[in-house]
């Protein structure tokens, strides 16, 4: 018997509908995905990459079940959950858990570190020592445990970010999906939290989607990608195949579009020469 795939996505697609124009006339429906298809195994690292408005972060929404298709499904560990009632989503607000963005407004500027990293904890009735759970993702993150006593505003971006993740680890997830989670950092952190991400995927065995526009930070963490463009996935496959030998004009241009050191470099030198 073939294990169905952790995450899947079955010809997804949302609308939304645009603003009135006038009283007279209604928005225009607008397509952010066109028939999405794909699948996330459990254990592997899979990667969304596109431009902004591609529509990937909608699609993440969707197979976190917090927005709704407007036609398809898509289903956890073999289990459909759109269209289902929150009230029956337990199961699923357990297993998948999401890093966002920019950690300073994720992060309840009025609760303690140990609060909001128990918070899951608390919200999803689950038993045991929370407190002990706080004190080992603390360590887990590489903050001191200290730290729990303190405000948000009293960290860094990093620092914040390592507190996000370690309130996406309370519940024990068996998913995590990171929606653009290092983009709002500095360049010199981006790499100690991609580095973090790929220990605790294996210290944890945590199943990882990453959402980005960031080719680089998708080439470095993922084992497979998916390319969107305008709403569809153009592309997919494992990640050395992709970037050795994109077959989409698409994803021929964005790889393109990377920069290079030796770009760069030349770049200036031509600048300087002129």
């Amino acid at each position: 018997m073939t294990t169905p795939p952790l995450l899947e996505a079955v010809d997804v697609v949302r609308e939304y509908r645009s603003p009135r124009r006038s009283l007279r006339t209604p928005g225009q429906p607008v397509r952010a995905l066109d028939g999405v298809s794909l699948q996330v195994h459990e254990g592997e690292t899979f990667g969304i990459v596109g431009e902004s408005g591609s529509g990937k972060s909608t699609l993440s929404r969707i197979l976190m079940a917090l927005d709704q298709p407007t036609s398809g499904a898509a289903s956890y560990a073999g289990q459909r959950i759109s269209g289902v009632p929150e009230r029956k989503l337990g199961f699923l607000r357990r297993d998948v858990q999401m890093v966002l963005q920019d950690p300073m407004s994720s992060l309840n500027p009025r609760m303690r570190v140990a609060d909001i990293v128990a918070e899951p904890m608390r919200s999803l009735r689950l038993p045991g020592d929370h407190r002990a759970r706080v004190a080992e993702l603390m360590h887990a993150v590489g903050l001191p445990e200290e730290a729990v006593t303190r405000y948000p505003h009293q960290f860094s971006g990093g620092q914040r970010q390592r507190i996000a993740i370690a309130r996406a680890l309370a519940a024990g997830p068996k998913v995590v999906v990171g929606d653009e989670p290092v983009s709002a950092l500095d360049v010199s952190v981006r790499a100690q939290i991609l580095n973090l991400l790929t220990d605790l995927a294996e210290q944890f065995r945590l199943t990882l989607v990453l959402v980005s526009h960031d080719l680089s930070v998708v080439r470095y963490l993922c084992d497979r990608i998916a390319v969107m463009n305008q709403g569809r996935i153009v592309e997919t496959g494992d990640t050395a195949s992709i970037y050795s030998d994109p077959q989409h004009p698409y994803t021929q241009r964005l790889l393109s579009a990377v920069p290079t050191l030796h770009g760069d470099l030349l770049d200036r030198f031509n600048r300087s020469s002129t």
